[in-house]
């Protein structure tokens, strides 16, 4: 069995705690689904989440703590401050335990974050 990466993010429109963890509750249960894991996190190795340096009134592994990843390594970071990039931006990179091929992975990219990457078929 491989570690496959699953990448996905979104965005808010305020600073507000509960908006943070909506959007990320609503990211999580998004690339959960897409991908086939909804029933079980026995799967999920890990999961890194960021922020825009704009974002710290949550974090956003609380959302996926209250979703039953508690027993899910999970750390929570903040992005490199590059000009001109989206503002209010929640990241996250599952580390998923699979037989599926990298190619396989569904990335999901949600609300502002969907022009982040307008290569990605769940970005349109």
């Amino acid at each position: 069995m491989a570690v496959r990466g699953i990448r996905g993010a979104t965005s808010v429109a305020a600073d507000i705690k509960e908006e943070v963890l909506i959007a990320t509750r609503e990211l999580l249960v998004e690339l959960l689904r897409a991908n086939g894991l909804e029933n079980s996190f026995e799967e999920i190795a890990s999961a890194v989440f960021t922020t825009t340096r704009d974002l710290t009134s949550a974090f956003p592994a609380e959302a996926a703590r209250a979703l039953g990843m508690s027993a899910v390594p999970l750390l929570c970071a903040t992005e490199i401050p590059v000009t001109d990039s989206l503002p209010r931006c929640i990241r996250v990179l599952l580390h998923i335990n699979t037989d599926k091929t990298q190619a396989e992975m569904i990335h999901v990219y949600l609300r502002d974050a969907k022009r982040l990457r307008p290569d990605v078929k769940s970005a349109q």
